[in-house]
């Protein structure tokens, strides 16, 4: 009988064992994912290796009437944006709920080109971060990454957009039709000019910081 046990131990231990990933293998998984390539604010990684934090996109929050702007209160100053509730309802809508559920606060810019734009909105600081959902690209509109300050979405692919967002610091028109805009800058040029540039690539160092953003609603006139 106790041979039999022995037997029975060795046998769960070896099957054990087999299904356990190899220190290899768990490194090859963690450094996985689409590499960013080039000019693109990508998020870079797929949906099922992002930090989940909500299950779906959320229910509409949006109220008929209400001009919505958000204020990104940074370290250096605030920036402030009219969001385009009309155009891209889905994409502020996102925006909206995660800012009002305080998912942006001590978030970072981690990805900052130089004559390119700004990208902040992960939660891992890396680039591979979201919400836990993803949604539709919106960009069926005359909308145009044709001046600086033009607020939009990251993305790894066409309805790819979780929380990530981009603030160009020039006009960009080869993003035209692949990104979602949802916005553009009304104050705070000075600020956006003052971001840190950062390559997560390369980067020792954690990118400038979103201490948090609200949401302004203000009635239509």
């Amino acid at each position: 009988m106790i041979i039999g046990g022995v037997l029975a131990v060795v046998v769960i231990v070896f099957v054990v064992w087999q299904l356990w990933p190899s220190d290899e293998a768990a490194d090859a998984g963690a450094g996985a994912g689409v590499v960013v390539e080039g000019e693109r604010p990508l998020a870079a990684l797929p949906a099922a290796e992002r930090n989940d934090y909500f299950d779906a996109p959320p229910e509409n929050i949006l109220e008929p009437g209400i001009d919505y702007q958000a204020i990104i209160r940074t370290e250096n100053g605030d920036i402030t944006l009219d969001l385009f509730e009309d155009v891209a309802p889905i994409t502020v809508n996102s925006f909206v709920y995660l800012a009002n559920q305080g998912f942006y606060d001590g978030t970072t810019f981690h990805r900052v080109l130089q004559d390119f734009m700004a990208q902040g909105g992960d939660p891992s600081g890396t680039g591979g971060g979201g919400p836990g959902y993803e949604f539709v690209n919106e960009t069926d509109n005359d909308l145009a990454f044709d001046h600086r300050g033009v607020l939009a979405m990251a993305n790894a692919g066409p309805d790819t957009n979780g929380s990530q967002f981009f603030i160009t610091f020039t006009d960009y028109p080869s993003l035209n039709g692949g990104y979602t805009i949802f916005g553009e800058m009304m104050e705070g040029d000075d600020v956006l000019s003052a971001i840190s540039l950062r390559d997560p690539q390369t980067a020792t160092t954690d990118g400038d910081k979103i201490v948090r953003i609200d949401i302004v609603e203000k009635e239509f006139e």
